[in-house]
């Protein structure tokens, strides 16, 4: 994927996900989409929750570009997270797209009334993935003032 302008830079990808082999097939996925990324995982909501508390801090790196959340989390579960990102003012543009087993109607509504950027259900199908990366063509990106473009 290509930033407009033809630069072309790594996504910055957040994925919180507690299952390693998930993880796993996020990564063979995003690779199989043929998206420049750097991914860094946290495997719970706790921990995704202080990775980007210090990356919105005035010494933390740059913000990801892209969050990739399950539902299904230890310690906060994953409409927690959503709800948490959604209420603060620095995180809020972020978008989110929820990678989950759940096709439970309560989650997809609970989901979409946070104002996600899409929901695909595990295991992921790598042309919906790669189709919703494609829609968000950096819309958000070109309006965040991370994103270095």
């Amino acid at each position: 994927m290509t930033a407009s302008g033809g630069a072309q830079r790594p996504l910055r990808i957040l994925l919180v996900e507690d299952e390693p082999a998930h993880a796993e097939m996020v990564r063979r996925s995003l690779e199989d989409a043929q998206v420049a990324h750097a991914l860094a995982v946290a495997a719970d909501g706790e921990e995704a929750l202080a990775v980007l508390a210090r990356q919105a801090g005035a010494e933390g790196g740059p913000l990801p570009d892209l969050i990739l959340l399950d539902l299904r989390l230890p310690r906060i579960d994953g409409i927690e997270v959503l709800s948490r990102i959604k209420a603060d003012e620095g995180l809020r543009h972020l978008p989110v797209i929820i990678l989950t087993s759940s096709e439970a109607d309560a989650d997809v509504a609970g989901a979409f009334t946070r104002h996600i950027a899409g929901y695909l259900v595990k295991p992921i199908d790598v042309a919906k993935l790669g189709g919703i990366l494609q829609d968000l063509g950096y819309h958000w990106l070109r309006g965040n003032p991370d994103s270095g473009e």
